[in-house]
């Protein structure tokens, strides 16, 4: 006698875990899987944050005593992009997040905290330094809207005779964006221009005789990038603003 077929396709056997979720709990569907995104449910004693996952009759599922909805706020991250760095999402992972974060011991690292983000202060390929990941309409609407407005700062090193550089005429936006610029050494100029105009930095360099040879944003606004190492990300803290 032939073997019966199961409905269940293959690698889809149990339940999803947010429906055991909503039986453990009794709540919702949509309340189980904000339990579940927000990092409060085990399964056999190991975080699952995916409500598709499924699971057995078998296996223990916990619902945490201290499960609340309110971290489930939209997150911003900074990230320092290293240069040539073409897929810099790629950078944003609970592995790459920085011991220095001063919001690492208030803030719970979540799966949820790496999707659905919008890059809003988009960086040539070519160029590093701080960038900007959120989920908050917010802030993506005012470092887009305002992109000609937030006064961003880098650091340029260049070569070529920068003493005889008329730097100073940089400042009238005639042919190119307007950006005050100062020495900070020999080969390093200072740069602060609006976001827009960032890009435009190897061009304003040509414009006085000098090459851009590599270029670092260190601030957006009033938010620095401070000492967050290359490669790693930090939280954008509750007090910040741009």
């Amino acid at each position: 006698m032939p073997k019966k077929q199961s409905n269940t396709p293959q690698g889809e056997e149990g339940q999803r875990l947010s429906k055991r979720v909503m039986q453990e709990a009794g709540c919702s569907r949509s309340t189980a899987e904000q339990y579940i995104e927000g990092g409060w449910v085990l399964v056999d004693g190991q975080p699952q944050e995916e409500p598709s996952a499924r699971v057995s009759d078998a296996q223990r599922v916990e619902v945490s005593r201290d499960a609340n909805l309110f971290e489930l706020l939209p997150v911003t991250l900074l990230l320092n992009r290293p240069a040539d760095c073409k897929d810099p999402l790629a950078l944003l992972t609970a592995e790459t997040h920085s011991s220095t974060d001063p919001q690492a011991r208030r803030v719970r690292v979540l799966q949820r905290h790496f999707k659905r983000l919008e890059d809003c202060a988009p960086l040539n390929v070519k160029l590093s330094g701080l960038m900007v990941f959120t989920q908050d309409r917010n802030i993506a609407r005012r470092l887009i809207e305002d992109a000609a407005t937030i006064e961003n700062e880098c650091i340029v090193e260049v070569s070529g005779d920068v003493e005889a550089a008329d730097l100073a005429s940089l400042r009238s936006g005639e042919m190119l964006p307007p950006a005050k610029v100062s020495r900070q050494n020999e080969t390093h100029l200072r740069f602060a221009l609006s976001a827009r105009a960032v890009n435009a930095i190897p061009a304003l360099c040509a414009a006085v005789g000098l090459k851009a040879l590599h270029i670092r944003r260190i601030r957006i606004g009033r938010v620095p990038l401070s000492k967050l190492p290359e490669g790693e990300w930090r939280y954008l803290a509750l007090g910040e603003r741009f």
